[in-house]
C-alpha cells in the first residue's frame, strides 16, 4: 500500500529524530498520521479501505485525524456517547468528538463509536469516516496553553451518512483495535519527548555558563550542576525503558505494562525538567523568546494526552495485580 514494511523499531528511530523541531505540534501532527489513526486500519481493514484511505494517507496526499475522545469522555474511552446505527446498508453517525488533532483540516477520520447496546467494551466500532460528507460540523479549532501551531478541532455529527462497508475489521470490536494502538501511540509519544528534554538540558547548561549572579556563572551553583545532572540521568533511564519496550514489542510481546509505565515517567519528567530548567532561566525562562517556556507549555500535554499519568497507574495497578476491583 506504499509504506516500506519496516518494523516499529523504525517508527521510534523517526519519533526520536522529530524530537529535533523545536515545536512539538508538527511532530504529533505526524504521529497521528503515522501511528494513531492508521494503525487499526492497516491490521484491520479491508482491502478496498485500504485503496480508498490507506495509500493516499501513507502518499500524503490525504490528512487524517483520530476521532476518540468526547467532551465527556477522554482518558475513559468506553464511555463515549458517539453512535453510528445501522440502516440498510449505511451507518448514521450522530454525537461529536473533541480535542481531535488534524480535525479542521482532515480528509478523513478514524472514528470510534458505538454500534450496539451492549456492554461498554464490546459494542464499539471503529469506522473510517470522510470528512467531507453531510452532517459533518467543525465546530471551532481550540486555543491552547501549548501546540499551539497544532489544529486541534471540536466536531459534531448531525445525521451523518456512510456505508457500512467503511466499517474497519468487525463490528463490535472497536474498543479492543483501540487498545491495541494505543501502546504504539504511547510509546511514539515518549520517542518524541526525548529529544526536547535533552535539548532543553543543554541549553540550560549553555545559558547558565554565561549568565552570571553575584559574580559568578549560575552554573557554578552546586544546585544547580547537580540537579541538571539528575535530569540528564532521569532522561537516559527513560530511553532504556523506551528500547526495552520497543524490543519486546517488535518480538510480539504484549508490552501494555512497560509502555504504560514509560508513558507515566515521561509525562512526570517532562514536567520535571521544563519547569527545573526554567527557574535556572530566571526571568527570561518567563518570555516566549526561549525555547524552555515553549517547550514548558507544549510537553505539559504529555502527561494528559493519550491517557493520563492516573490511567496510566491504573493500568500498571491492573498488571502489578493490585488494582481494588469494582
Amino acid at each position: 500500500y506504499g509504506g516500506m514494511g519496516l518494523d516499529f523499531s523504525y517508527n521510534i528511530a523517526v519519533a526520536e529524530e522529530l524530537g529535533n523541531i523545536r515545536c512539538a505540534g508538527i511532530p504529533m501532527a505526524i504521529g497521528v498520521q503515522a501511528g494513531m489513526a492508521t494503525p487499526a486500519l492497516t491490521r484491520f481493514g479491508s482491502h478496498e479501505l485500504k485503496k480508498q484511505f490507506l495509500i493516499p494517507t501513507i502518499a500524503g496526499d490525504f490528512v487524517a485525524c483520530l476521532g476518540i475522545s468526547e467532551a465527556g469522555a477522554g482518558s475513559d474511552v468506553a464511555s463515549i456517547k458517539a453512535t453510528a446505527v445501522r440502516k440498510g446498508d449505511e451507518y448514521v453517525i450522530n454525537g461529536g468528538k473533541m480535542w481531535i488533532t488534524s480535525g479542521s483540516q482532515a480528509d478523513w477520520m478514524c472514528l470510534l463509536a458505538n454500534t450496539s447496546e451492549g456492554p461498554p467494551h464490546r459494542n464499539k466500532s471503529l469506522i473510517c469516516l470522510p470528512m467531507n460528507l453531510p452532517g459533518i460540523h467543525v465546530a471551532k479549532k481550540i486555543d491552547k496553553l501549548g501546540m499551539r501551531s497544532s489544529d486541534t478541532a471540536q466536531i459534531f455529527f448531525e445525521d451523518v451518512r456512510v456505508p457500512c462497508k467503511n466499517l474497519i475489521g468487525e463490528e463490535g470490536q472497536g474498543f479492543t483495535y483501540q487498545m491495541l494502538q494505543f501502546q504504539e501511540e504511547r510509546l511514539w509519544g515518549v520517542a518524541t519527548a526525548l529529544t526536547p528534554l535533552e535539548t532543553i538540558i543543554q541549553e540550560t547548561i549553555d545559558y547558565t555558563r554565561q549568565r552570571k549572579v553575584f559574580g559568578q556563572p549560575v552554573l557554578h551553583n552546586q544546585t544547580v550542576h547537580f540537579r541538571l545532572a539528575e535530569l540528564a540521568t532521569e532522561v537516559e533511564l527513560l530511553r532504556s525503558l523506551l528500547h526495552r519496550a520497543v524490543a519486546l514489542y517488535v518480538e510480539g510481546n504484549d508490552v501494555t505494562k512497560f509502555a504504560s509505565m514509560a508513558k507515566l515517567k515521561a509525562g512526570r519528567l517532562t514536567r520535571e525538567v521544563t519547569d527545573s530548567c526554567l527557574q535556572f532561566w530566571g526571568g527570561m525562562g518567563f518570555t516566549s523568546e526561549v525555547l524552555v517556556s515553549r517547550f514548558y507549555r507544549d510537553l505539559r500535554l504529555m502527561s494528559i494526552g493519550g491517557g493520563t499519568d492516573e490511567t496510566m497507574l491504573s493500568i500498571i495497578c491492573k498488571y502489578m495485580e493490585i488494582l481494588p476491583r469494582k
